[in-house]
């Protein structure tokens, strides 16, 4: 039973912080790196940050400094705050492991969330 539920988007002006959440099932969460990934009008879904089941984490030299991410263990769940947003930041946020989890070899994916920044 696979699940990926993303929440916490939202619009905010530049500057503004906003904190995203993944609910993950817990198979995936206790065995597998996890990322955040985002996906902007004429481009693919881009991996933005990740995190090991050791807590290692990476990010893209576009967050790097911004944005942060981390797991919590007790919920199962993927978050990453983001600071300083700005209007780049723009786009759909979804979460998953890395690479993506494949369900009959096909990749499967949340809903993702909502992330406007705007003046």
């Amino acid at each position: 039973q696979v699940q990926l539920v993303e929440s916490g988007g939202g619009w905010v002006q530049p500057g503004g912080s906003l904190r995203l959440s993944c609910a993950a099932s817990d198979d995936i969460f206790r065995t597998s790196t996890m990322a955040w990934y985002r996906q902007v009008p004429l481009k693919a879904r881009e991996m933005i940050a990740r995190i090991t089941t050791g807590t290692i984490r990476y990010y893209v030299d576009s967050v790097k400094g911004r944005f942060t991410i981390s797991r919590d263990a007790a919920k199962n769940s993927v978050d990453l705050q983001m600071n300083n947003l700005k209007t780049e930041d723009t786009g759909v946020y979804f979460c998953n492991t890395v690479p993506a989890i494949m369900i009959a070899s096909r990749e499967y994916w949340g809903s993702g969330t909502q992330v406007t920044v705007s003046s």
